[in-house]
C-alpha cells in the first residue's frame, strides 16, 4: 500500500477513539457498510501494518520505563536491535543515526533487583556495543493514550462523539492487579481480540472477561493504541530530539511541545537531555523549518541534539522491520 484515502483515515481515527469499536458502529458513523469497514480494516492490517494494542498507563502500573541509547557498529546494530526485540520487556526499538545507534524503551518491575535488570546486566555484556546511556522516564506530556495528530484528522466532532465509548460505574476493589497480567498480555498482542479468545487465554468466562475489560476501561486504567505505517500519513522524515531545558521551565516547555502537531511523543527524563521528543515531518525541509522556526524560538531550550530515525524494529509488542537473512540465525544476547 502506497496511499490511503479518506475512508482509511476515518477508520484509523475511529480506532483511536475506541480501539474495540464494532465494525457496524464505525460503518454507521462513516456512512458505509459493515462489510466495507471490515474489508478496509483487513487491507490496512495486511498492507499498512495497522494494529490495535491494549496498554496500561505509564503512571498507573507497577513498572518503570527507561529510554536506553546504545551505540554500536553498523554491522552489529541491526542484529542487536532484533535480538532485543525478542525480549518481552522491550518496546519502541528504533535504529537511529545512520544505523549506528539503537533507541529502546525497557519496562522494569518497580520491585525488581536492579542488579539483574536488562539495563545494568544484559546490555553491557552484549558484543558490539560501544556506548550505553539510560534515561528514566519521569513524565509523559504527549504520547501513550494521546496519539500523533497526523493520524486523527479525519472525523468531525459529531462523529468523534458518536464513537466515544461509555461504561457503567466502575466495580469496587483494586484496579490493575497481577490477576490481569494474562488479559493485558493478550490485549497487547491484539487489542481487538474477541471475548472467546480472551476467555481461552485467561481461563475466565466470556462474561467475566467482558465485565473486567469494561471495568478497567471505565477506570481509565488501560487504553488502546493504534499503530500503522506513519509514512502513509505523511511522516516521511522522523527524528528524535534530545533537549536540555532549565528545570524550572521544564513543565512549561513540555506542555507547549505537547501541542505541536509535528511531535508524536514528549517525555521528561533523567540525564543531561531532560526532555525527549519525536518529530514527524513530510520532508527534510519541513524538519529544518520546525527545528529553526518552532523550537528555535523557545528560549528555555538550551541545547538540542537531533538523531534521524531510520527504522522502527519493534513498536508496542511486535517486531515491525525485517531482519536481514544473513543475521536471522544470530544468537540473542
Amino acid at each position: 500500500m502506497t496511499t490511503i484515502d479518506e475512508l482509511d483515515r476515518g477508520i484509523v481515527h475511529a480506532l483511536h477513539i475506541d480501539g474495540r469499536a464494532p465494525f457496524n458502529r464505525i460503518g454507521e458513523v462513516l456512512g458505509v457498510s459493515t462489510q466495507t469497514v471490515a474489508r478496509r480494516y483487513r487491507r490496512l492490517r495486511a498492507e499498512a501494518g495497522l494494529r490495535v494494542v491494549g496498554l496500561s498507563h505509564l503512571e498507573r502500573d507497577d513498572h518503570t520505563r527507561w529510554l536506553v541509547r546504545l551505540g554500536a557498529t553498523t554491522a552489529a546494530a541491526r542484529t542487536l536491535a532484533h535480538s532485543l526485540a525478542r525480549r518481552p520487556d522491550t518496546s519502541w526499538i528504533k535504529l537511529l543515526s545512520g544505523g549506528t545507534e539503537i533507541l529502546l524503551i525497557v519496562r522494569i518491575p518497580r520491585q525488581a533487583d536492579a542488579a539483574h535488570s536488562l539495563l545494568l546486566k544484559d546490555i553491557p555484556r552484549t558484543a558490539g556495543i560501544a556506548t550505553v546511556s539510560a534515561h528514566y522516564v519521569l513524565h509523559t506530556y504527549l504520547g501513550g493514550p494521546t496519539p500523533w495528530r497526523g493520524q486523527i484528522a479525519a472525523l468531525n466532532e459529531q462523529q468523534q462523539g458518536q464513537l466515544e465509548p461509555r461504561y457503567g460505574k466502575p466495580m469496587s476493589g483494586r484496579a490493575v492487579s497481577s490477576a490481569d497480567d494474562v488479559l493485558l498480555t493478550s490485549l497487547q498482542a491484539d487489542g481487538r481480540a474477541g471475548l472467546a479468545e480472551l476467555a481461552a487465554a485467561t481461563g475466565w468466562s466470556p462474561a467475566t472477561v467482558a465485565r473486567r475489560l469494561a471495568d478497567l476501561r471505565g477506570r481509565d486504567e488501560i487504553f488502546f493504541d493504534v499503530q500503522a505505517d506513519d509514512t502513509l500519513f505523511g511522516a516521511n522524515v522522523q527524528a528524535l530530539l534530545w533537549m536540555s531545558v532549565a528545570p524550572g521551565q521544564l513543565d512549561q516547555v513540555g506542555m507547549e511541545l505537547a501541542q505541536h502537531p509535528e511531535l508524536a511523543f514528549v517525555h521528561a527524563t533523567t540525564g543531561p537531555s531532560n526532555l525527549v521528543a519525536q518529530a514527524m515531518c513530510p520532508d527534510p525541509g519541513a524538519l529544518h523549518h520546525y527545528l529553526t522556526r518552532r523550537l528555535g524560538n523557545i528560549g528555555a531550550i538550551r541545547t538540542l541534539e537531533t538523531t534521524p530515525v531510520l527504522a522502527t524494529v519493534k513498536a508496542a509488542g511486535r517486531v515491525t522491520a525485517e531482519l536481514p537473512k544473513a543475521a536471522r540465525g544470530t544468537r540473542r544476547p
